[in-house]
């Protein structure tokens, strides 16, 4: 379904949902990150969605990074939580969602890179190649977090 994403815009609608959701840094053996070149918003992301009733956030993880990459991976860690009540994301069937999001690290485990009906293209892309990329300023924290190698998980 497509969206249109309000980042610290005062003239963003109101969010009248919110949604637990997960993304996922994913680094092969180079250091390059799993990208995804979404096609709800038309930019370039980590892979992710929403936690399903009944699964944990683990598990919406290794999900969601195998439905929109093929990848396999397992989680290793939490890159922080995203909460931000000024990012904002308004769908065509008049869901406006506030961003809650947890970003994990992972390891790959298998698979084949593919795209899906939520990505039209999956590539690893090297840190330093990051910036030729169209990304949301909100997902560029999630990564800028994971290559800054914080002690700590980011709370915000």
């Amino acid at each position: 379904m497509p969206r249109i994403d309000y980042f610290n815009d005062p003239n963003a609608p109101a969010a009248n949902s919110m949604v637990p959701s997960v993304t996922a840094i994913v680094p092969d053996e180079t250091g390059a990150i799993l990208m995804v070149h979404r096609t709800d918003n038309k930019l370039w992301a980590v892979p992710g969605g929403g936690v399903d009733i009944g699964e944990t956030v683990a598990d919406a993880v290794v999900r969601e990074v195998e439905e929109e990459t093929g990848i396999n991976v397992e989680v290793t860690g939490l890159v922080g939580i995203y909460s931000n009540p000024h990012h904002v994301m308004a769908y065509d069937d008049g869901e406006v969602r506030q961003q809650f999001s947890m970003c994990f690290t992972t390891r790959i485990l298998g698979g084949t890179l593919r795209t899906s009906d939520e990505t039209s293209e999956v590539v690893f892309v090297q840190p330093a190649e990051l910036d030729k990329l169209n990304i949301h300023p909100s997902m560029r924290l999630r990564i800028d977090h994971y290559l800054e190698h914080r002690t700590e998980p980011y709370i915000g």
